[in-house]
Protein backbone atom coordinates (compact mmCIF):
# COMPACT_ATOMS: atom_id res chain seq x y z
CA UNK A 1 0.00 0.00 0.00
CA UNK A 2 1.34 3.52 -0.90
CA UNK A 3 0.82 6.24 1.98
CA UNK A 4 1.61 9.90 0.91
CA UNK A 5 1.61 11.35 3.61
CA UNK A 6 0.25 15.42 3.03
CA UNK A 7 -0.07 16.90 5.95
CA UNK A 8 0.99 20.87 5.89
CA UNK A 9 3.69 20.62 8.43
CA UNK A 10 5.62 17.78 6.68
CA UNK A 11 4.95 20.09 3.07
CA UNK A 12 6.30 23.19 4.42
CA UNK A 13 9.57 21.56 6.30
CA UNK A 14 10.00 19.76 2.78
CA UNK A 15 9.92 23.24 0.88
CA UNK A 16 13.07 24.25 3.10
CA UNK A 17 14.65 21.17 1.99
CA UNK A 18 13.99 21.29 -1.42
CA UNK A 19 15.52 24.61 -1.70
CA UNK A 20 19.30 24.72 -3.16
CA UNK A 21 19.98 27.18 -0.71
CA UNK A 22 19.04 25.65 2.37
CA UNK A 23 22.51 24.72 4.04
CA UNK A 24 23.49 21.82 5.90
CA UNK A 25 22.29 22.26 9.04
CA UNK A 26 18.95 23.40 8.46
CA UNK A 27 18.81 20.20 5.52
CA UNK A 28 19.62 17.99 8.75
CA UNK A 29 16.97 19.84 11.35
CA UNK A 30 13.94 19.98 8.75
CA UNK A 31 15.07 15.70 7.99
CA UNK A 32 14.90 15.46 11.28
CA UNK A 33 11.64 16.68 12.26
CA UNK A 34 9.91 15.13 9.06
CA UNK A 35 11.10 12.06 10.45
CA UNK A 36 9.32 12.34 13.80
CA UNK A 37 6.01 13.27 12.08
CA UNK A 38 6.15 10.59 9.47
CA UNK A 39 6.46 8.56 12.45
CA UNK A 40 3.54 8.95 13.79
CA UNK A 41 1.62 7.74 10.96
CA UNK A 42 4.05 5.44 9.67
CA UNK A 43 3.52 3.27 13.48
CA UNK A 44 -0.03 3.89 13.23
CA UNK A 45 -0.74 0.31 13.58
CA UNK A 46 1.76 -0.96 15.28
CA UNK A 47 1.01 -4.07 17.24
CA UNK A 48 0.02 -4.13 21.13
CA UNK A 49 -1.04 -5.81 24.07
CA UNK A 50 -2.92 -5.16 26.92
CA UNK A 51 -1.47 -4.32 30.51
CA UNK A 52 -1.96 -3.13 33.86
CA UNK A 53 0.08 -0.10 35.24
CA UNK A 54 -0.37 1.56 38.42
CA UNK A 55 -1.04 5.04 38.71
CA UNK A 56 -0.37 7.01 41.71
CA UNK A 57 -4.39 6.90 41.65
CA UNK A 58 -4.80 3.00 41.29
CA UNK A 59 -4.94 0.29 38.59
CA UNK A 60 -5.10 1.32 34.97
CA UNK A 61 -5.91 -1.11 32.55
CA UNK A 62 -3.55 0.09 28.80
CA UNK A 63 -1.61 -1.46 25.82
CA UNK A 64 1.96 -1.03 24.95
CA UNK A 65 3.74 -2.14 22.19
CA UNK A 66 4.06 -5.90 21.82
CA UNK A 67 6.33 -5.82 18.80
CA UNK A 68 10.34 -4.59 18.45
CA UNK A 69 11.18 -2.15 16.13
CA UNK A 70 14.17 -2.13 13.72
CA UNK A 71 15.19 0.81 12.00
CA UNK A 72 17.45 -0.61 8.68
CA UNK A 73 18.79 3.15 7.07
CA UNK A 74 20.04 2.03 4.09
CA UNK A 75 23.55 3.65 4.04
CA UNK A 76 24.56 6.69 3.75
CA UNK A 77 21.58 9.27 2.94
CA UNK A 78 19.14 6.45 5.27
CA UNK A 79 21.15 8.03 8.58
CA UNK A 80 19.63 11.10 8.19
CA UNK A 81 15.98 9.18 8.79
CA UNK A 82 17.17 7.54 12.14
CA UNK A 83 17.60 10.33 14.81
CA UNK A 84 14.40 11.77 14.01
CA UNK A 85 12.33 8.01 14.68
CA UNK A 86 14.70 7.63 17.90
CA UNK A 87 13.57 10.60 19.42
CA UNK A 88 9.79 8.66 19.41
CA UNK A 89 11.18 5.44 19.80
CA UNK A 90 14.33 5.59 21.94
CA UNK A 91 13.95 1.71 22.27
CA UNK A 92 14.21 0.62 18.83
CA UNK A 93 17.44 -1.13 17.19
CA UNK A 94 18.96 0.01 14.18
CA UNK A 95 20.76 -2.38 11.44
CA UNK A 96 22.45 -1.02 8.66
CA UNK A 97 22.73 -1.88 5.12
CA UNK A 98 25.34 -0.47 2.77
CA UNK A 99 24.39 -0.55 -0.95
CA UNK A 100 25.76 1.68 -3.74
CA UNK A 101 24.60 2.88 -7.00
CA UNK A 102 26.46 2.17 -10.09
CA UNK A 103 26.76 5.03 -12.26
CA UNK A 104 26.80 3.45 -15.13
CA UNK A 105 23.91 0.69 -15.09
CA UNK A 106 22.25 2.75 -11.73
CA UNK A 107 21.85 -0.86 -10.37
CA UNK A 108 22.61 -1.39 -6.34
CA UNK A 109 26.00 -3.15 -4.97
CA UNK A 110 25.41 -4.46 -1.40
CA UNK A 111 29.09 -3.44 0.36
CA UNK A 112 27.93 -3.70 4.21
CA UNK A 113 24.89 -5.52 6.26
CA UNK A 114 24.57 -5.49 9.88
CA UNK A 115 21.56 -6.13 11.74
CA UNK A 116 19.95 -7.24 15.25
CA UNK A 117 19.10 -10.13 16.29
CA UNK A 118 15.28 -10.26 16.40
CA UNK A 119 14.27 -8.77 12.72
CA UNK A 120 12.41 -12.13 12.52
CA UNK A 121 9.68 -10.73 14.88
CA UNK A 122 10.48 -7.16 14.81
CA UNK A 123 8.75 -4.72 12.75
CA UNK A 124 11.63 -3.22 10.36
CA UNK A 125 11.25 0.14 9.09
CA UNK A 126 13.30 0.89 6.03
CA UNK A 127 14.67 4.19 5.99
CA UNK A 128 15.76 6.35 2.27
CA UNK A 129 15.22 9.84 1.48
CA UNK A 130 15.46 9.12 -1.73
CA UNK A 131 13.28 6.57 -4.12
CA UNK A 132 14.16 6.76 -6.88
CA UNK A 133 14.60 3.74 -9.38
CA UNK A 134 13.49 1.73 -6.34
CA UNK A 135 16.93 -0.55 -7.07
CA UNK A 136 18.02 0.15 -3.28
CA UNK A 137 14.77 -0.24 -2.02
CA UNK A 138 14.13 -3.65 -3.32
CA UNK A 139 17.44 -4.70 -2.81
CA UNK A 140 17.82 -3.78 0.67
CA UNK A 141 13.67 -5.71 1.42
CA UNK A 142 15.35 -8.95 -0.51
CA UNK A 143 18.18 -8.88 2.10
CA UNK A 144 15.79 -8.61 4.84
CA UNK A 145 13.38 -11.11 3.68
CA UNK A 146 16.47 -13.39 3.37
CA UNK A 147 17.61 -13.14 6.34
CA UNK A 148 13.75 -13.86 7.81
CA UNK A 149 12.54 -10.62 8.29
CA UNK A 150 8.68 -10.70 7.89
CA UNK A 151 7.13 -7.20 8.52
CA UNK A 152 9.13 -4.60 6.73
CA UNK A 153 7.84 -0.74 6.03
CA UNK A 154 9.58 1.12 3.65
CA UNK A 155 9.87 4.94 4.64
CA UNK A 156 10.79 7.68 2.03
CA UNK A 157 11.05 11.19 1.92
CA UNK A 158 10.62 12.04 -2.19
CA UNK A 159 10.12 9.25 -4.37
CA UNK A 160 9.06 8.96 -8.10
CA UNK A 161 6.96 7.04 -9.91
CA UNK A 162 8.96 4.55 -11.74
CA UNK A 163 10.30 3.46 -8.15
CA UNK A 164 7.11 3.33 -6.70
CA UNK A 165 6.53 0.82 -9.33
CA UNK A 166 9.57 -0.97 -9.02
CA UNK A 167 8.89 -1.77 -4.57
CA UNK A 168 5.37 -3.07 -5.39
CA UNK A 169 6.02 -4.99 -8.37
CA UNK A 170 8.67 -7.32 -6.30
CA UNK A 171 7.57 -6.50 -2.94
CA UNK A 172 3.67 -6.03 -3.02
CA UNK A 173 3.20 -6.70 0.93
CA UNK A 174 5.59 -3.85 1.88
CA UNK A 175 3.85 -1.05 2.44
CA UNK A 176 5.47 2.19 1.56
CA UNK A 177 5.56 5.60 3.18
CA UNK A 178 6.48 9.07 1.70
CA UNK A 179 6.53 12.52 2.36
CA UNK A 180 5.66 13.29 -1.14
CA UNK A 181 5.47 11.79 -4.54
CA UNK A 182 7.36 13.63 -7.18
CA UNK A 183 7.13 13.57 -11.11
CA UNK A 184 9.70 11.90 -13.19
CA UNK A 185 13.23 10.32 -12.84
CA UNK A 186 15.76 12.28 -15.16
CA UNK A 187 18.53 10.59 -17.59
CA UNK A 188 20.64 10.32 -14.46
CA UNK A 189 18.23 8.67 -12.70
CA UNK A 190 17.68 11.05 -9.85
CA UNK A 191 14.49 12.53 -8.84
CA UNK A 192 12.50 15.70 -10.73
CA UNK A 193 12.36 18.33 -9.02
CA UNK A 194 13.27 15.94 -6.15
CA UNK A 195 16.08 17.98 -4.02
CA UNK A 196 19.29 16.65 -5.22
CA UNK A 197 21.50 14.36 -3.40
CA UNK A 198 20.08 14.20 0.26
CA UNK A 199 23.72 12.42 1.00
CA UNK A 200 25.57 15.21 -0.07
CA UNK A 201 23.47 17.72 1.06
CA UNK A 202 23.06 15.70 4.86
CA UNK A 203 26.78 15.30 5.23
CA UNK A 204 28.06 18.53 3.59
CA UNK A 205 29.75 16.58 0.41
CA UNK A 206 28.28 18.68 -2.32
Amino acid sequence: MLNVLNHPLITHKLAHMRDKNTGTKDFRQNLDEIAGLMAYEVCRDLPTMKTVVETPIGPCDTYVLSKDIVLVPILRAGLGLVNGITDLIPTAKVGFIGLYRDEETLEPHEYFVKMPSNINDAVNLVLDPMLATGGSAVAAIDLLKKRGARNIKLVCLVAAPEGVKAVVDKHPDVDIYLAALDDKLNEKGYIVPGLGDAGDRIFGTK
